[in-house]
């Protein structure tokens, strides 16, 4: 099981112009892998995928992998509501710094539980590395139940899901009904270490952006068993975690980074900047946690 622990779905920084904030970019890979985080997510929702061009996603990739030097796995995010579109591209893409895909079930378009099967099935057939599925409802406008998941996990090349459907239930079955070396990572931070603790594998984490040794530790510790330090963790971040999406993703997570000196918090319509009022509320919030006199 190659993706397990604390992953990190990468913002991508920008500087106050809207370009590629390259060294900022650097710095982020360099203080998730020095704070625990266990692999690197990049491109996904939380990296702005959506407002990048072919040659900047070539290039923010090609600046991750450079800096990580192998230290931890990478994940890209690749989806697409256009099967053959997608399968196109993961059939020809060739990069031996990328050690697997992350792909969203298909939005928009609403298919049936047999198209999202019949979807994943094709981009599998054709893929050089292994994939991790990608629930999220809320994004995508239809949900992969936990009978469609427990079947893609007999899949050949499907490895792992990211569960972000926020249904307890729904996770439980999967894990349940799982295989043992098919990874159960849960895609909503508030809810990571009560689905580890249930046996759940890890997480692809927004937070960790800005917190990855608190969230690793909390992670690390609920493996362990160690629940007591595990909710510690859990309950201080959990105010934070809320105030991160309150007024949309990444918006909120990249003016904690700004406050943290890692990166500013400039991102590309149509998303805004946060509120002065939330801001100050995630400053307040860091002092508690004793981050903004740590960094």
């Amino acid at each position: 099981m190659q993706f397990k622990g604390t992953g990190v779905a990468l913002v991508t920084p920008f500087n106050t112009n809207g370009s590629i904030d390259e060294s900022g970019l650097r710095k982020l890979v360099n203080y998730q892998i020095d704070n625990g985080t266990d692999f690197l997510v990049v491109q996904g929702t939380t990296g702005e995928t959506a407002t990048l061009t072919t040659d900047e996603k070539e290039r923010v990739l090609a600046i991750v992998i450079e800096e990580n030097k192998g230290r931890v796995p990478v994940v890209l995010g690749l989806a697409d509501n256009n099967t053959a579109a997608l399968v196109k591209v993961i059939s020809t893409f060739d990069n031996d710094g990328v050690d697997g895909f992350l792909s969203a079930s298909p939005h928009y378009n609403k298919p049936s539980q047999r198209g999202i099967i019949a979807h994943f099935e094709a981009i599998a057939k054709v893929s050089k590395k292994p994939i991790i599925l990608y629930n999220v409802p809320g994004r995508t406008s239809s949900n992969m139940t936990a009978e469609t998941t427990l079947a893609l996990s007999k899949v050949e090349n499907i490895v792992g899901v990211k569960e972000a459907s926020g249904n307890m239930d729904q996770v439980m079955q999967i894990l349940k009904n799982a295989p043992q070396d098919f990874a159960v990572l849960s895609g909503e931070d508030a809810l990571a270490m009560p689905i580890a603790a249930m046996g759940g594998h890890g997480v692809i984490s927004v937070v960790a952006n800005a917190l990855p040794k608190e969230f690793s530790s909390m992670m690390n510790a609920t493996f362990e068993g160690d629940l007591a330090k595990a909710k510690k963790h859990h309950f201080e971040m959990l105010d934070i975690t809320h105030q991160f999406f309150a007024e949309g993703n990444p918006s909120g997570i990249k003016c904690c980074l700004d406050l943290l000196n890692i990166c500013s918090n400039t991102v590309r319509l149509p998303l805004t900047t946060v509120t002065s009022n939330l801001r100050h509320q995630m400053e307040k919030e860091l002092e508690g946690i004793e981050l903004i006199s740590k960094q």
